[in-house]
């Protein structure tokens, strides 16, 4: 599943400041993307060995903070804050360490033929520094192990994950500014968004690269669906990418690219998306985003 080391020194391709350590796992970079920045993901497998986590909040942007519990073995909690620095998806994470001790997280992602090699690199602000984390905290080895967890948790997560994707295309009679629209404001979503005899009974986005939503969908038996994820990409009026937690466990993230196409004064959009590994979700996945865009169009042409 992964391979790769912990380097410490300048000799061994690391800066007396540094440690480094680099894994190629067998799964794609994506999947290693959200692995990394869906807090349902990381809880699962960051931290050395006999550690588990409690995410308190996770906001994956420049600027935005990572505070999470690591709970040991012995019971001993261990309060962490992170602050992002740069975050470029799915190439680029860089981050600081700001509850002691100190130092920069970079993370890289690059892409191998369906694998991906990840190469975390952690920078402190000395040598001293570095050598007082391996020898209180043991760094080195926790950085390893941490990346051992990663690829074992990927392993289980791409086992359980239908490798198809689902594709659904129409051609609605709107101009592709118009249409892009539709799927940017929350007073438009709640008009469409949903199969039919659905509605969306809460809607918070923020509608911009990185930007986090929440929707709650309500059935016609009034029980409530919620989700949430991030806009990965914006780039207006062509396409939208952005992921979605939909239920608890691995699997249950899937990544979902929208697409504008100009053809004449219509529009052509394509929705592809992850299949679920939920038991039954994919059954009504089509199904539902087939309503979804009949109750889009409809909406368009009573807007006229």
């Amino acid at each position: 599943m992964a391979a790769g080391s912990v380097e410490a020194g300048a000799g061994a391709g690391a800066s007396d400041r540094e440690l480094v350590a680099a894994r190629e796992l067998d799964a794609p970079r994506d999947l290693v993307w959200t692995a990394w920045s869906e807090p349902t993901h990381v809880a699962r497998w960051w931290g050395p060995r006999g550690f588990t986590n409690t995410v308190e909040h996770m906001d994956v942007r420049p600027g935005g903070a990572w505070r999470f519990v690591m709970h040991g073995p012995d019971g001993t909690d261990f309060r962490n804050e992170m602050r992002y620095v740069e975050v470029v998806s799915p190439e680029r994470i860089v981050m600081d360490h700001v509850s002691g001790p100190n130092f920069r997280m970079t993370v890289t992602f690059a892409e191998r033929g369906g694998r991906t090699t990840v190469t975390v690199r952690m920078t402190f602000e000395s040598a001293a520094e570095r050598d007082r984390a391996v020898e209180q905290f043991h760094a080195d080895v926790g950085l390893r192990e941490n990346l051992d967890k990663l690829g074992e948790y990927l392993g289980a997560t791409t086992a359980a994950r239908p490798p198809e994707e689902m594709v659904v295309t129409r051609v609605l009679d709107a101009p592709r500014p118009v249409v892009f629209e539709a799927w940017a404001r929350p007073e438009h979503l709640a008009r469409w968004w949903g199969p039919r005899g659905f509605t969306l009974s809460s809607c918070s986005i923020d509608f911009r690269p990185g930007g986090a939503y929440r929707m709650v969908m309500r059935g016609p038996d009034g029980a409530d669906y919620p989700f949430h994820g991030v806009y990965r990409e914006i780039v207006p009026p062509a396409r939208i990418v952005f992921s979605a937690v939909i239920g608890p466990g691995p699997g249950n993230a899937v990544r979902t690219v929208v697409t504008f196409e100009e053809e004449g004064w219509k529009t052509r959009l394509t929705v592809r998306q992850t299949v679920p590994a939920m038991e039954g979700a994919a059954r009504g996945q089509r199904q539902g985003w087939t309503e979804s865009l009949e109750r889009l169009a409809d909406d368009l042409a009573a807007l006229g």
